[in-house]
């Protein structure tokens, strides 16, 4: 039952692609291949969204279309779906509304952003979210830079495109599309190529730890937004990949009174409204995390078992006190998610053994919790230090510290002795909190590197401890913050 071919649709036609080196990256085979050379290559590691394309793929029993990384997404993980170009959106020799608008508010000069702008575009026009506000406009095109037209004129021609309900092809064929689609999904594994080089897609978790207990030294895909610049930029010669993304089960998002557990390859996307939920801060983290191209193949597994020090999740999840399942063969373990990091990419995971699902505790009213994003710009940039606070209350003293950090070392990591300094510190006591900024420079050794100067790092991170406290103990942030205000906190009443 295992088929050596990957399925997916072009422009109402079932493509079936094998053969093809497991390093082939979609943009190569839209180019090279099909010779569809709208979608551009720029920057190659997903950055500057010239290479764009709309993934569709089939979500209660609805196409939902999201807007992806041609340039660092695998030929292969596209198994199942609906993929639409540039060159795709004009019909019956009509410009799509998105198209017509960007040519009617002058939205392109030289021309070659544009294409993965319109592709954004596209995504968002078929949100169906209205009115549309100008943030979100601005959320959608953070992952699309244009160095010659500006973005006031393609911020008009969204804001004017999407006023309406989707009306075009794309939304006359929905229901038939969504019929393909579900057609695809034949629960089968796909295994293209030989023992020594791979790309394999299993469809149960079974066949996922059979596979890798078989090939350790495999290469686990599951959003492909870090190891796609292995494949670009470093050239990794990688033979042996097992893409996570048919997993049935392995992205479910169970949500209950005391804990949110998510899947492992369930998308930053798809976490986003149920870590928003646990706390405004995880919300405003996920809002900035990446690009909208990066949440939507980018995973909260991935974000962890890469072992990144720079990765944004990690930090605020240790904060909350998670715990992290894994599984090799049958046996499954659970760890603390900061006892999961040994070293600079390297993690407790043993040979032939993957990330399952991380548990997240959720708040009690005796809880606060803070998150802070420092990069060198606001929008999808890596953090030069990324600091997560949970202080438990006793009446206005902290009965109990968790705090963590990343960027900040080669690992992220608890702040053990900043915690204990912390401990029994009362909320009306500002100059009690120095012992603790100072208790920071015992928990790490910071990095020095072209993000940001080990001096830099070490001054944020103190900085950040005083923020979390004058926040928490006022309940006002509107003097510490640019955006993200907050209402006053129950605890610190």
């Amino acid at each position: 039952m295992v088929r050596d071919a990957i399925r997916f649709w072009r422009n109402g036609q079932l493509i079936e692609a094998s053969g093809f080196h497991p390093r082939t990256t979609l943009l190569d085979y839209l180019r090279l291949q099909e010779r569809r050379v709208g979608t551009k290559e720029g920057c190659a590691e997903g950055d500057c969204g010239a290479c764009t394309i709309a993934i569709g793929r089939v979500r209660g029993g609805e196409v939902h279309y999201e807007p992806v990384n041609a340039c660092i997404l695998l030929l292969g993980q596209v198994d199942g779906a609906e993929i639409v170009t540039v060159e795709d959106l004009a019909s019956g020799g009509e410009l799509h509304p998105v198209q017509a608008a960007m040519v009617s508010h002058h939205g392109s000069q030289c021309g070659f952003c544009t294409p993965g702008i319109v592709m954004s575009l596209f995504t968002l026009y078929h949100k169906g979210e209205r009115p549309l506000s100008r943030d979100a406009v601005n959320d959608a095109l953070a992952g699309n830079l244009c160095r010659c037209t500006g973005y006031r004129p393609i911020a008009d021609a969204a804001i004017e495109a999407c006023s309406h309900q989707p009306d075009d092809a794309f939304r006359h064929a929905k229901a038939q599309t969504a019929q393909d689609l579900s057609g695809l999904a034949d629960g089968r594994d796909a295994f293209i190529g030989s023992q020594i080089s791979f790309f394999a897609a299993p469809a149960t978790e079974k066949s996922l730890a059979d596979l890798y207990a078989q090939h350790p030294d495999a290469t686990l895909v599951a959003g492909c937004t870090d190891v796609g610049l292995w494949v670009t930029k470093g050239m990794a010669e990688l033979e042996k990949i097992i893409w996570l993304g048919r997993v049935a089960g392995l992205d479910v998002i169970e949500d209950s009174h005391s804990q949110l557990s998510i899947g492992a390859t369930a998308t930053h996307a798809e976490a986003y409204g149920s870590l928003a939920h646990i706390d405004p801060d995880l919300g405003e983290l996920m809002r900035r995390f990446g690009s909208a191209q990066v949440r939507a193949s980018g995973t909260v597994g991935g974000n962890i078992a890469n072992g990144s020090p720079i990765g944004d999740l990690p930090p605020a999840l240790i904060a909350l006190g998670a715990e992290l399942e894994l599984r090799k063969g049958e046996s499954l373990r659970r760890i603390p998610l900061d006892q999961f990091f040994i070293a600079y990419r390297k993690q407790d995971r043993q040979p032939g053994e993957f990330v399952r699902q991380v548990i997240v505790p959720k708040l009690t009213r005796h809880q606060a919790f803070r998150a802070y994003k420092v990069s060198k710009r606001f929008d999808e940039d890596i953090s030069a230090v990324m600091g997560a606070f949970r202080f438990t209350f006793k009446g206005r003293r902290i009965a109990e510290a968790r705090i963590a950090f990343g960027g900040l070392a080669g690992i992220p990591k608890r702040a053990m002795e900043t915690e204990a300094a912390i401990v029994g510190v009362s909320l009306d006591d500002s100059f009690a909190w120095g012992a603790a900024m100072a208790a920071v420079t015992r928990d790490y050794q910071p990095l020095d590197d072209h993000r940001a100067s080990a001096a830099y790092r070490m001054t944020v991170a103190r900085n950040l401890v005083f923020k979390a406290l004058s926040e928490t103990a006022s309940g006002q942030t509107l003097a510490t913050r640019i955006i993200g205000q907050r209402e006053p906190l129950e605890a610190a009443e």
